[in-house]
């Protein structure tokens, strides 16, 4: 055995096998992909499908039950308040009423006058704080003149202001609701106590805008309160998205919201209106069930924009929670989880240095660096699991 080692032949084997063993043990050089970090602007949104729907809409019933005659105006006809005929009911013969429901009828009467009143004094009050907002909003231009406040509060007060006008255009549709309610009240009171039936029942539109639904068409029998058709105007759409109730609770009213996929070919901008206050339960395509919350959106661009837009049409919503410029960020693909802290690998004279870091807000593309990296350094976008700290690499051409 000694004298077989001698051999040169049988060393040179020996040396051979020790060089390959060593060369296999080595990592060999890895291929990657590489980004720069650098400052720029970044913006973290919350994203959520979202349905369109007229924010002012009318239910048309039928007051009393008898006969519908058949129904001629058709979705999307124009409607002009007071004037269009939507729906005619022949009232069936009423039973004469009893006592009881003779007193309930008359006192039908005041309560709806009642209402009548109390309607009009919040539109009167829906007046008052308009004219309070535009006065506010001439106040914050000036001030905006004079470089003494900054945009985002001129901003606010126009919000206020469209939301005073939608909240007085709001009382005005209440006013007309009830005083055909109160008229509604009278003819029921007239009817129960004659005991004979009434003149055909013309219902003509409440308020300006289109037919969006026609729940009934034929003639046909119809009982008191059923649903004939739903009147609004298109021109005042909103969107109403439901988000999960963990990304609700980052949303604030006045949130600027991106609204994107509706088929136009720009991005709409709007703002959050609303955040309802109750959540729901919702199940999942997945079949779990999810919190979710109601978030209402107020297109803010020229009706021309997106006058191809309707009610019940889908949209894809973002709504922008956080937006900072000149940040220092970094690929989310090159960060993965050391321990209890966010790594990467920076690419240091080419080789694979791992260095943990500490990150603030992040999206889906990019993440806030707050230590650890320097401006201009390069950083290792999706690190394959088998590159090692000071592993040698080589850079893929971008």
């Amino acid at each position: 055995m000694i004298r077989l080692l001698k051999k040169p032949t049988v060393l040179a084997g020996i040396a051979l096998v020790v060089v390959l063993v060593a060369i296999s043990a080595c990592p060999k050089t890895a291929s990657v992909d590489t980004a720069a970090v650098a400052r720029g602007p970044m913006r973290v949104t919350v994203d959520e499908e979202g349905e369109t729907r007229v924010r002012d809409r009318f239910d048309i019933n039928s007051p009393a039950a008898g006969e519908l005659l058949r129904i001629e105006v058709e979705p999307g006809d124009p409607v002009e308040a007071g004037r269009t005929v939507l729906a005619v009911v022949r009232p069936s013969m009423p039973a004469p009423l009893d006592t009881r429901a003779l007193a309930e009828a008359s006192r039908a009467v005041p309560a709806a006058e009642a209402a009548v009143a109390r309607t009009r004094a919040e539109r009167e009050r829906a007046a008052a704080l308009l004219v309070r907002a535009r006065q506010q909003l001439d106040r914050a231009r000036r001030l905006f003149a004079d470089n003494a406040i900054a945009r985002d509060d001129v901003e606010a007060r126009e919000a206020d202001v469209r939301t005073s006008e939608e909240a007085l255009r709001a009382a005005e549709f209440a006013v007309t609701q009830v005083q055909n309610e109160l008229e509604v009240a009278r003819a029921r009171l007239i009817q129960g106590r004659s005991g004979e039936g009434g003149r055909d029942i013309v219902l003509r539109a409440p308020v300006d805008g289109v037919v969006l639904r026609r729940h009934r068409q034929s003639q046909s029998v119809v009982p008191a309160g059923e649903r004939l058709l739903e009147i609004g105007d298109p021109r005042r759409l909103e969107i109403v998205a439901d988000l999960l109730s963990s990304d609700a609770v980052k949303v604030r009213s006045g949130h600027t919201v991106l609204i994107e996929q509706w088929g136009g070919g720009q991005t709409l901008r709007g703002r959050v209106r609303r955040v309802e206050p109750g959540g729901f339960t919702k199940v999942s395509a997945l079949g779990v069930e999810e919190q979710r919350v109601n978030v209402i959106v107020a297109v803010q661009v020229a009706q021309e924009a997106w006058r191809a837009l309707g009610d019940g049409y889908r949209v894809e919503i973002r709504v922008v929670v956080w937006q900072r410029d000149g940040i220092l960020k970094v690929p989310t693909a090159s960060l993965f989880r050391r321990s209890d802290q966010w790594a990467l690998f920076v690419a240091d004279t080419g080789r694979a240095r791992m260095r943990t870091i500490t990150i603030g807000e992040r999206n889906g593309a990019e993440a806030q660096v707050l230590s650890g990296l320097e401006e201009a350094e390069r950083v290792v976008r999706f690190p394959p699991d088998t590159l090692r700290d000071g592993q040698r690499i080589t850079e893929r051409p971008t």
